[in-house]
Formats: C-alpha cells, sequence, structure tokens
C-alpha cells in the first residue's frame, strides 16, 4: 500500500479538486458554480488559488466557454478517479451479507444457554450464512463488560449480567425451573408433591465451592432447603446424574422441555416458587447500529421466540 502524506494533503483544501471537476465538466464558473450551490465569486477564488497552486491557467476562456488546457486535461482523469473512490467509500456503508461474510462470531453464553442456542444457530448458519462460525467462550460477570468493549466478545446471552452494564441489554425469557427424574429408579408422583421435592436427594447445577449452587440464593428467598447429593458446573452433567441415579434435577424448563425425553426423563413443574434473573441478550453499545451484529441479535431473538415445544419437534425431524 503507498503511504500518504497525510500532513502535505493536511495543507491542501481538497475541495479544491471538487471545483475542478465541475469546471471540467461545465467549462463555465457560473454554472460549475450553480452545480457546487455556489456564489461566482466564491467559483471564481476557487480557480484563482488552482493556477497558483498547479502553477497553470488551467481554463482559458473561449468566447463564453472556458477550455482546458493541456496541464488541466492531464489532471482530470486521476482527480475524476479520486473523487469516485472517495464517493464509493462515503455511499458504500456498513455492507454485511451473510451469504458471503467469513468471519466468527464470539458470544459468552450461560450454560443453559450453551445447550439451547448453539445448536439452532449453528443449524441456522449453515443454511444462510456458511461461512460464519461461532465460538462460545467462558466468560466472567465482572469482566463482561471489559470483553464487550474490548472486543474479545461480540456479546453475550445469559443470566450472567449486570443489570447496571454500561452496555445494551435486551431480556430474551424469563427463566422457569422443571424437575428431571427417572422415573424407573425414583417412583414419584406427577406432579412432583412438595414433601416428596424436599425429601429427596437433588442434583444441581454449581459454578462456585457452593454445594447448592445456582438454586442457593433462590431456595434462601423460598425458604427451602434440598439435600444436595451431586453438582456440577454443566446441565447435561446433572441430567445425566438423575438419569443415572435416584435423584431430582432441577434445571431450566427449556433444557427439560427439549433434552429430558431425550434422556428417558420424566418432568414436572418445581413445587416451590424459586426466582431466577431473566435471560439477556447483552452487547455493547459500539456495536448498536453495526450490521452484522444487528443481523445476529435477529436470528438470536428468531431462536428464542419459537414455542419451546418446537425445539423438540426440531430436534425429533433431525433425528
Amino acid at each position: 500500500m503507498d503511504t500518504i502524506d497525510h500532513f502535505n494533503l493536511r495543507s491542501f483544501d481538497l475541495n479544491l479538486l471538487v471545483a475542478f471537476d465541475a469546471l471540467m465538466e461545465e467549462g463555465n464558473v457560473t454554472r460549475a458554480a450553480k452545480r457546487l450551490k455556489i456564489q461566482q465569486p466564491a467559483m471564481s477564488h476557487n480557480l484563482s488559488t488552482l493556477r497558483v497552486l498547479f502553477q497553470d491557467e488551467l481554463f482559458i476562456r473561449v468566447g463564453q466557454a472556458m477550455r482546458p488546457t493541456a496541464r488541466a486535461n492531464k489532471l482530470a482523469g486521476p482527480i475524476r478517479n479520486a473523487l469516485n473512490q472517495a464517493q464509493a467509500a462515503l455511499s458504500a456503508g456498513d455492507v454485511f451479507d451473510p451469504a458471503t461474510e467469513n468471519r466468527v462470531f464470539r458470544i459468552g453464553m450461560s450454560s443453559a444457554v450453551d445447550l439451547l442456542l448453539l445448536p439452532d444457530l449453528t443449524a441456522r448458519l449453515r443454511q444462510v450464512a456458511p461461512g460464519i462460525r461461532l465460538l462460545s467462550p467462558s466468560y466472567h460477570e465482572d469482566r463482561l463488560d471489559a470483553l464487550l468493549d474490548a472486543g474479545v466478545l461480540d456479546m453475550a446471552v445469559g443470566c450472567k449480567y449486570s443489570p447496571a452494564s454500561r452496555q445494551l441489554i435486551e431480556v430474551l425469557y424469563d427463566a422457569e425451573v422443571m424437575c428431571c427424574y427417572n422415573p424407573a429408579l425414583l417412583q414419584l408422583a406427577n406432579p412432583v408433591p412438595l414433601g416428596a421435592y424436599e425429601q429427596a436427594d437433588h442434583a444441581v447445577i454449581s459454578h462456585s465451592d457452593s454445594l447448592k449452587g445456582c438454586l442457593e440464593g433462590a431456595l434462601e428467598f423460598a425458604g427451602a432447603d434440598l439435600n444436595v447429593v451431586a453438582a456440577a458446573p454443566d446441565f447435561m452433567s446433572v441430567l445425566m446424574t438423575a438419569r443415572a441415579s435416584p435423584v431430582i434435577a432441577t434445571v431450566p424448563a427449556r433444557i427439560a422441555r427439549r433434552y429430558a425425553s431425550m434422556l428417558g426423563l420424566a418432568m414436572s413443574p418445581v413445587p416451590i416458587e424459586l426466582k431466577f434473573p431473566p435471560v439477556a441478550m447483552v452487547w455493547p453499545r459500539h456495536a448498536e447500529n453495526d450490521s452484522a451484529s444487528l443481523w445476529l441479535r435477529d436470528q438470536i431473538r428468531d431462536i428464542f421466540a419459537a414455542a419451546p415445544d418446537d425445539w423438540r419437534a426440531m430436534v425429533q425431524a433431525a433425528a
């Protein structure tokens, strides 16, 4: 790439090139001024300045017309090309074509969203955007703002965000939970009664050193307690534990509806009212009007707008 002498160009009024091109087109100072929507004296001043800068008359009056000199004719082509390129750059805008785009989108997802969004979004991209790939790196809520600001993440989807974030947040759905258990190992009425739920052994999600993990705060708020015998950071591990052991796995309702039947698990409403933060989409303010981010956010909205029962149908159809 050729080096541009920015300092030298800074001292040159690039508007003079526009005036020169208008004079080449019109061959008349008055008509050139009208084209640029300026007064004739201003156009005459532009011509005088151009003559000084290029050390050439550039345009010579012949009757009512201004005829370009040899130097002007030589300058005309390069100046027109430069103006065409500038016009194309200014009018191109932010163009994003998913069918031809070749890039990686980095979306931070909570463990539940990984199981819900990644399969469907990948399947959709294979159809409409084959050059786009997805990376779902782990992240900590405390660093989310910095990761989005730095472009390490394009966006995040899940419950690990701060409502006070300086970024843009859109709630996608309320987080509800359900019970999953293996009816061959655990004989329970369905729906599971409160007493049976409280007396059962449990497997839950935990991303910390707390055995009750993600349920701890919700259980305390509800004034309930559970005998948690297994905890893991991944929902599929918890569901597989319920498949292999006589325990109840309390998991997000959307996870239960999508995966429980595949694992031979029964589902039941949780007999305790548990409150959780809603699942939201978070993206940086600098990407609010970015066409790629707008498109990706639309895909994610569409996927989560589908009824949960639709997911089961899609999985069965793909099997």
